[in-house]
C-alpha cells in the first residue's frame, strides 16, 4: 500500500508539472468566461475557482467533501499560492459548484480545445499522423446511473429487478479523442446526450448516433482545415436502421477519412461482395509480423454499397480483413499457447500493400486507445463515475474540468 501511495503521489506531481505548463493558455481562455456573480460579493475570482476545480482532479479527489477536507491543508495552500500569489484563502467546493451551475460550461471545453489547438499548431503530433491525417477516435460511455430522475436531461431505460420492472436514469457521453499509435489518447471534445434531443413526441430519447451528428458538426467547426481520419466502432457500421451510409456520407462531406469496424453480421451485401470479389482480385494480400503477431491481410477495394429508401444512395467502400496469431503464456496451465484473432474494417480509401499496415495497425486498432482512456478515468483515481453535482449544468462543468486534466 505504501508503494502504491508513493507511485500515485509521483504521478500526481508529474501531472502538476504538466498542468503548470498549460496554465498561461488556460488562464487566458478561462478569464474570457463571463462571471454572473455579484462583484461586491465575490471573494475568489472565476479563474481561481476553475483552476481549483481542475486541481481537484489533478489531485484525484473522490468527492467535493474530500476536496474540502484535503485541499484546505497548509501544504496545498502553499502550492496554490505558487499559481496565485495574491490568494489569501482556499475556495469552498460549494462555491465552485454554484459557479458551474451558472456559467457557460461550453467555454470551459473551448479553453481545453485551445490547448490542443496550440499543440497542433506547433506540430507536436506530426510523427503520429496517418496518411497526413490526425486520427480521432469517437466512442460513447456511460458516466453514471441512478434509480431516480434527478434531472430532466437524463436518459432512461428499463431495469428488471426482483421486485418487477423499474427504470434507471443515466448520463451517457460521446467522446472524441486524438488516438495515436504510441498509445497516447488526448481528449478533444465531448457531447453529453440529452433526453430532449430525441424525438420526444414519438417517445424517443437521444441516442449515440444523433449525438455523433452534433459532435461531428462541432468538430468540423473547430478544426475546419485539419486533415482528420475518424476511427469508429461497429455501431457506426450498422447505423440507425442497419445502414452505415449516413455516417460515411457525413464523414465524406466533411472531407474526413475513416476506418470503421465491420462486424460479421453487419452490412450483409458488403460481405457478399467482399467474398465474391475476393476470389477474383489479384495482388490483394499481405503477410507480415507486427508486435510478435503473424498477420495475414486480405482486402477488396471499390465495393458498391447501396442504402437509403429504395437503396437509391451509394457509397464506394473498401474492406480489409486481418487474421492473426500469436503466442502467450496461459494463466491457468502456465504453458505457451497459440492465440488467434480476426478483425475487419471499412476504409474510406483504397487499400494496398503500402498502406494497409498503417491504416489498420497504426490507426484503426488504436481506436481502442479511447476505451483505455475512459477506463483510466473510471478506475485510476479520476472519479469519472462520480456525479459531483446533481445540477445538470454543474455536472457537465465538472466533467469539462476533468477533461482538461486527463
Amino acid at each position: 500500500m505504501g508503494e502504491e501511495r508513493e507511485a500515485r503521489g509521483e504521478a500526481v506531481m508529474e501531472q502538476v508539472r504538466v498542468f503548470r505548463s498549460k496554465l498561461p493558455i488556460l488562464l487566458g481562455r478561462l478569464s474570457q468566461i463571463d462571471d454572473p456573480r455579484n462583484p461586491k460579493k465575490v471573494k475568489h475570482k472565476l479563474t481561481v475557482l476553475l483552476i481549483y476545480g481542475i486541481l481537484t482532479f489533478v489531485y484525484q479527489m473522490a468527492s467535493r467533501r474530500e476536496a474540502n477536507r484535503e485541499m484546505t491543508r497548509p501544504a496545498f495552500m502553499e502550492n496554490l499560492k505558487l499559481l496565485f500569489p495574491e490568494l489569501e484563502s482556499i475556495p469552498h467546493h460549494d462555491t465552485l459548484m454554484r459557479l458551474l451551475s451558472e456559467i457557460e460550461v461550453d467555454k470551459i471545453e473551448a479553453a481545453h480545445i485551445e490547448l490542443v489547438r496550440t499543440l497542433i499548431r506547433k506540430k507536436k503530433f506530426r510523427r503520429y499522423l496517418i496518411d497526413h491525417c490526425y486520427p480521432i477516435a469517437i466512442d460513447g460511455t456511460q458516466k453514471f446511473v441512478r434509480n431516480w430522475l434527478w434531472s430532466e436531461e437524463c436518459l432512461e431505460r428499463k431495469d428488471k429487478t426482483g421486485d418487477g420492472e423499474g427504470k434507471q436514469y443515466y448520463v451517457y457521453v460521446l467522446e472524441a479523442n486524438l488516438a495515436f499509435h504510441d498509445g497516447m489518447s488526448i481528449p478533444l471534445m465531448s457531447e453529453v446526450l440529452n433526453y430532449a434531443e430525441g424525438d420526444t413526441d414519438q417517445g424517443k430519447q437521444d441516442c449515440e448516433l444523433k449525438a455523433f451528428h452534433r459532435l461531428a458538426g462541432r468538430l468540423k467547426k473547430e478544426f475546419s482545415h485539419l486533415a482528420i481520419m475518424v476511427l469508429l466502432d461497429g455501431l457506426y457500421a450498422k447505423g440507425p436502421t442497419g445502414s452505415s451510409g449516413p455516417i460515411m456520407e457525413i464523414c465524406r462531406k466533411k472531407n474526413w477519412q475513416f476506418m470503421i469496424v465491420l462486424k460479421d453480421k453487419c452490412l450483409k451485401s458488403v460481405w457478399e461482395e467482399y467474398k465474391g470479389l475476393g476470389k477474383l482480385v489479384e495482388n490483394n494480400e499481405l503477410d507480415r509480423t507486427w508486435v510478435n503477431r503473424k498477420q495475414h491481410f486480405k482486402w477488396v477495394n471499390d465495393i458498391r454499397y447501396y442504402y437509403g429508401q429504395g437503396e437509391r444512395k451509394r457509397q464506394i467502400v473498401h474492406v480489409v480483413v486481418c487474421e492473426e496469431s500469436w503466442k502467450e503464456v496461459d494463466q491457468e496451465s502456465n504453458k505457451i499457447v497459440t492465440k488467434r484473432g480476426r478483425h475487419a474494417w471499412i476504409s474510406s480509401k483504397p487499400l494496398n500493400k503500402g498502406n494497409v499496415h498503417e491504416r489498420c495497425n497504426l490507426a484503426a486498432r488504436h481506436r481502442w486507445g479511447i476505451e483505455t482512456g475512459i477506463l483510466v478515468e473510471k478506475r485510476h483515481g479520476y472519479q469519472y463515475e462520480h456525479c459531483f453535482s446533481y445540477n445538470w449544468k454543474a455536472m457537465r462543468g465538472y466533467y469539462a474540468l476533468l477533461e482538461i486534466v486527463v
